[in-house]
């Protein structure tokens, strides 16, 4: 167990440097992309552009501007935008990061609880009327695009109805936790509800088919055999079974969803997280914080990766030597 976790560990950190490569050399070969331009600012002599590739090192080879990169990223951690000079990427990250995860972490819960309910019912009443009906609003969640949605929300509670039924929705923004709970819940209630849209549909109709087919496992129809009731039955042996890939498909969802995969809900909602940040970087073409946001999507991907592999090579001891 511990030569496969050390082995995961070793290929995590080569995926990391491979993403971070990878997204450096994109941008240097994207055409009419010249970071020094965009530092000196519109209408630059050669000269003043000749002096902001040397301070910054854009006049050595790529390689080498890689490793400074890195260097200033993860050594000083005194990595600037290229274009909000005096501001540092890995502050605004940090500072962006509580924003996505209360997102991400408030949706997720509302989506597991919703889906944990809905798929059991779906698969308990296999084939009556309310199986098509929850399995048809789940493709209808999974359809919906996250970002119409979203503006739908917003036209509704901050549009003509802001002043009469949603008149105690607050503004676009955020409120953090620590300085008004209320406000913090009520910023990110209709973003948790948008975000979760799709991924109650997904994770409700994996679970269904799944407890489907435990119904039909020779272990469920040993357990009814033996006379244990069918609500231990369910909960105890086909819904435990029934779980494990609804798990492993959450926790990598949880590593795109906190790594940023949030942005169109964060630009939405007008919430200055991660994604949001991102979504900025790209815009303005800011390599740093492009490099800075792709290094902390990639770390927590690749985390989540890792983490379901190794319980599912705690479960599953055949998965150890794969």
């Amino acid at each position: 167990m511990i030569g496969f976790i050390l082995r995961r560990l070793g290929s995590a950190v080569l995926v990391l440097f491979t993403t971070s490569a990878i997204a450096f050399l994109i941008f240097f070969a994207t055409p009419g992309i010249d970071p020094a331009a965009r530092i000196a600012g519109r209408g630059a002599s050669a000269q003043t552009l000749a002096q902001v590739r040397s301070s910054f090192g854009l006049d050595k080879p790529l390689p080498v501007q890689y490793l400074l990169m890195m260097k200033h990223l993860f050594v000083t951690r005194d990595l600037n935008s290229f274009v909000n000079r005096g501001e540092m990427v890995v502050p605004q990250i940090v500072q962006a990061a509580p924003i996505t995860l209360s997102l991400v972490i408030g949706s997720a819960i509302i989506a597991v609880a919703s889906s944990f309910a809905l798929g059991l019912i779906s698969a308990l009443y296999k084939g009556r009327v309310v199986d098509p009906i929850i399995m048809t609003l789940a493709v209808l969640g999974i359809s919906i695009p996250v970002f119409w949605l979203g503006e739908v929300a917003n036209l509704i509670t901050q549009g003509t109805l802001h002043h009469s039924a949603f008149s105690w929705v607050p503004p676009l923004g955020y409120t953090p936790l620590t300085q008004d709970p209320i406000q913090w819940a009520l910023h990110l209630l209709f973003p948790w509800l948008t975000m979760a849209v799709m991924y109650v549909g997904i994770y409700s109709r994996v679970l269904r088919a799944e407890l489907v087919a435990a119904f039909n496992e020779d272990f469920v129809q040993a357990a009814r055999a033996k006379g244990i009731t069918e609500r231990r039955v369910v909960l105890r042996h086909a819904l435990r079974c029934a779980l494990i890939p609804v798990i492993s498909l959450f926790g990598l969802d949880l590593g795109v969803l906190v790594g940023g995969a949030a942005l169109l809900t964060e630009v939405v909602f007008g919430l200055p997280g991660v994604g949001f940040l991102t979504y900025q970087a790209l815009e303005n073409v800011d390599l740093s914080m492009i490099m800075g946001t792709t290094i902390y999507a990639a770390f927590f991907v690749v985390l989540m990766n890792a983490l379901v592999d190794i319980l599912h090579a705690k479960l599953d001891p055949r998965i150890r030597h794969a």
